[in-house]
């Protein structure tokens, strides 16, 4: 999906002596509302239940301003101790959200495609210091000769973005596969040498998503739905048609009101735009916690809705998932890390 940066180094491993915290994905979208947006404080000392009463407080009070709807999870050791909704699944029909709403989820889904190229790796199927056309030798730019695996997955490749006057361009209910998104941007040029320096790339994410499909033998989407969603649980998480019936689904709402269908690609791809429910991304958080003892920062963004999920210090995970525009979401996720005395970063 669309990203503007609140973070541009979109994957960055901070080793401390007690934590380490993976960065994946963008903040999303613009960030009008974050100077006047409310703020909150922490409260040395306060007891959880303190902490929950406060959080609901100021939830509400963003509500009633029309900052905020979505859902809400704060977990502790993978157990929830706050989980409300807020706001409107769909406004024509006054559906409410509710604890198991499906919203857009944008780039967090890069973190599934990380883990795939992960589980490939471990299987011996794909080295990341080899080059894209070791994968794709028939990449129609001589890019492919150059930039690595490990380079796509760190936005060190050099390659740009999806978005542009060629997607503006597309009808969007014609980009449902990957090789829909390949023609986008495959005779772009790189923007600065491989490895050079860093720079967020959804195309880099749409060429993975392709060397999953060839390394693998298996469509992206049906790779990702078997081998990850479905050993988790996670059977609310998925990669549906904009056009598909699917129940409990959030409409995206952008800020001058209008929804962000026409906005929003045919299908979503490797680098983004499917849809999860807060408690299938607790489940996910919790096996990336418990298999490596890591914490996880990610978030995504586009027209019409915000996420984000930080698995981090004190044993917290935090899940805020929003069918309004960015940074609704990502503000809110700060404050809370504030109030739990974890600072607003």
């Amino acid at each position: 999906m669309r990203i503007a940066s609140l973070t541009l180094a979109l994957l960055i491993v901070c080793t401390a002596a007690a934590q380490q915290r993976v960065r994946v994905g963008g903040g999303g979208g613009k960030a009008e509302l974050t100077k006047d947006w409310p703020k909150l404080t922490p409260k040395p000392g306060a007891s959880e239940s303190e902490i929950v009463k406060t959080l609901g407080g100021y939830l509400d009070s963003l509500v009633q301003r029309d900052l905020f709807s979505g859902t809400v999870l704060l977990a502790r050791e993978g157990k929830p101790v706050f989980f409300q909704s807020y706001g409107l699944a769909n406004k024509d029909w006054s559906v409410p959200n509710a604890n198991d709403t499906r919203y857009l989820i944008g780039s967090i889904n890069k973190i599934f495609t990380m883990k795939a190229l992960q589980q490939l790796r471990a299987e011996g199927k794909i080295d990341f210091s080899k080059t894209i056309r070791t994968y794709l030798p028939d990449y129609p730019n001589a890019l492919a000769d150059k930039v690595t695996i490990e380079q796509l997955m760190q936005h060190q490749s050099g390659m740009g973005d999806v978005f542009g006057e060629a997607f503006d361009a597309t009808p969007k209910d014609r980009l449902r596969t990957l090789e829909d998104y390949l023609k986008l941007f495959a005779d772009k040029p790189l923007e600065f040498e491989p490895g050079a320096r860093q720079r967020y790339s959804n195309a880099g994410y749409v060429v993975l998503g392709l060397i999953i499909e060839k390394v693998s033998g298996t469509p992206y989407h049906d790779f990702v739905r078997t081998r990850i969603f479905a050993p988790l649980g996670m059977n609310d998480t998925s990669f549906d048609e904009v056009d598909a019936v699917v129940p409990r689904r959030a409409t995206g709402y952008m800020r001058d009101g209008r929804t962000n269908v026409l906005t929003r690609p045919g299908r979503s791809s490797s680098a983004g735009g499917g849809y999860s429910t807060a408690a299938d991304l607790l489940k996910f958080a919790e096996a990336e916690r418990k298999s490596r003892g890591a914490g996880l920062g990610i978030a995504g963004g586009a027209p019409g809705m915000n996420a984000g999920l930080e698995v981090g210090e004190q044993g917290y995970t935090i899940i805020v998932l929003s069918n309004y525009d960015s940074p609704t979401a990502m503000e809110v996720l700060r404050n809370v890390r504030t109030l739990l005395g974890l600072g607003g970063e």
